[in-house]
């Protein structure tokens, strides 16, 4: 959750009264334990209160979002915006992002194939990516561009004809390879290099994690609050839209 989401939901709850308060609390508990569609019990994984007194964002274990009431009675499937001063808020996208940025910070280095261009880089993409895929070959010739700029680029798996094309199989033999970040090169130039697919990898990890954070194909680039960038993006425009000067 983003700082100006928890600070709206903070200032909401901040007005109720102590028995307000509580209530809004109580529902919470109830929906999370009871909550239930045409009779079934709904998989909670998470309820939050929102600045809309006596609704609630649930998150199922599916990763689909809806609002409801405090009782379950009505629903509400959608974005929620605020009409702030400056223009509407969409509240609903600041948390999915917030939520795909944390997601994205747990996985350890480790399992992303790196290309950092200096140790101390000013900022860091991380792309879904297929190696099969021409959009991801012409985003890759950027990357050199871009680590001059100081902007980490850490690529995550994401085999757009799923787990079972030929492109899985590459990005296996990538991750797997004694250098990834070199056979990740060559494959995306569709040159030869050493690999196989047996090790232990997180390919199909990744690209679960990608549906579950609405990629939808690749490339699929996210900035360091969580915003998610379909399609290729070039360098000096990545580049303004991490607030970064061209040097």
């Amino acid at each position: 959750m983003t700082a100006s989401l928890r600070a709206l939901i903070a200032g909401a709850l901040a007005t109720l009264s102590l028995p307000a308060l509580a209530e809004s609390e109580a529902a919470i508990e109830r929906l999370a334990e009871g909550l239930q569609v045409n009779g079934r019990d709904m998989p909670v994984e998470r309820i939050e209160a929102t600045p809309l007194e006596g609704f609630f964002e649930v998150r199922l274990a599916t990763g689909e979002r809806f609002y409801t009431d405090s009782e379950g009675d009505y629903f509400l499937v959608g974005d929620l915006y605020e009409n702030a001063e400056g223009g509407l808020v969409n509240l609903s996208e600041q948390a999915r992002n917030a939520e795909r940025a944390e997601r994205l910070a747990a996985i350890p280095d480790a399992e992303r194939v790196i290309f950092r261009g200096t140790d101390e880089p000013k900022a860091r993409i991380t792309v879904f990516t297929d190696t099969t895929c021409p959009y991801c070959r012409r985003l890759h010739e950027e990357v050199p561009r871009l680590n001059e700029m100081g902007i980490r680029v850490d690529y995550l798996a994401f085999p757009r004809g799923g787990m079972r094309s030929p492109g899985a199989r590459e990005l296996e033999r990538v991750w797997c390879a004694a250098n990834p970040a070199e056979a990740m090169a060559a494959a995306k130039r569709e040159e030869s290099f050493e690999g196989d697919a047996a090790c232990d990898n997180p390919v199909e990890d990744q690209y679960h994690l990608g549906m579950e954070l609405g990629v939808q194909g690749t490339p699929a680039i996210v900035l360091p609050d969580g915003r998610l960038v379909p399609g290729y993006v070039p360098a000096e425009r990545l580049a303004a839209m991490l607030g970064l000067n061209d040097q």
